[in-house]
């Protein structure tokens, strides 16, 4: 909801348009009703976009509004991708303690994405990792309650909700999902007047790191089940990538990164995943299924 006042806001300001302009259509998704299971065990990422999609396709809605990394690779036919609000932080927040170090041995630390769970126990095989799915209140309730020693969430969901709450974990410590920290808008194919209303609020920038590292995923072939981190920074006309696969119990790490002009970056991104891809053990290898293969 968030994330839908900020897209109305943004429209409202490009065009002058009128609070009355815009309506905000809320529509409850699978992946908001199921609460108690992973993810990738009753859908993945399409329990999130599928509603929404539908709403698209039938005209009940004009645009939808998404957490891009919540969004798949391979858009639904007639979806297309219209626009990015400008990024915010990608970073995460660890709530129950100022670091990974410093969570106690044995500390249980909750959280629904393999890639936080694999990243966790790469820095702490002692630590064990617990499905915690739910809004941010109910996660953040469950760390004061002593149910779990911590939780990790994107800084950028806490700072549009106005929490300042945990530590922030830098980059160096643990990269962050495809994505993480944009917002992304749908609408229909062809649908000319939409699309170009919709164009004075892309951030460009954004869609092109976002799309970067989507492309990133597509080349590896990953699933809700494969744990992935990659990130593009985009300085002048210089992308800036960098990207880590992970065995599910952080038991193995391949991590690889390059700098590389903007017309140059996508054939290094795929060169990347094939490069990573083939020195990852066996079981490594086999949470992905690139193109062709």
């Amino acid at each position: 909801m968030a994330q839908a006042h900020m897209t109305a806001a943004a429209l409202k300001a490009a065009h002058g348009w009128a609070d009355d302009d815009v309506e905000i259509v809320v529509i409850q998704t699978t992946g908001d009703k199921v609460q108690d299971r992973a993810l990738a065990e009753i859908g993945g990422k399409a329990l999130w976009t599928k509603e929404l999609d539908a709403a698209l396709i039938d005209g009940r809605i004009d645009i939808g509004v998404h957490s891009m990394k919540d969004v798949e690779t391979q858009l639904r036919d007639g979806i297309a991708l219209a626009a990015m609000l400008p990024r915010a932080d990608v970073r995460e927040r660890l709530i129950g303690a100022t670091s990974i170090a410093a969570l106690p041995q044995g500390a249980r630390v909750g959280t629904s994405s393999p890639r936080r769970a694999a990243q966790v126990k790469a820095q702490r095989p002692d630590i064990s990792t617990e499905i915690l799915r739910g809004n941010v209140a109910t996660r953040l309730a469950k760390v004061e309650s002593g149910a779990i020693d911590a939780t990790l969430l994107a800084a950028a969901g806490l700072d549009r909700l106005g929490q300042s709450v945990g530590s922030l974990i830098e980059l160096d410590a643990m990269l962050p999902a495809s994505a993480q920290g944009a917002v992304g808008i749908t609408a229909r194919e062809g649908d000319v007047m939409t699309l170009l209303r919709l164009a004075p609020i892309n951030h460009p920038d954004t869609f092109m790191c976002v799309s970067l590292e989507r492309a990133f995923l597509a080349a590896l072939g990953g699933t809700c089940h494969s744990p992935v981190a990659a990130l593009a920074q985009l300085t002048g006309d210089t992308i800036a990538f960098r990207a880590q696969l992970l065995a599910e119990d952080g038991s193995e790490v391949q991590a690889g990164s390059f700098s590389a002009r903007i017309d140059h970056a996508q054939a290094r991104v795929e060169a990347l995943a094939a490069e990573l891809l083939g020195r990852a053990g066996h079981a490594l290898r086999g949470l992905f299924h690139p193109p062709g293969a």
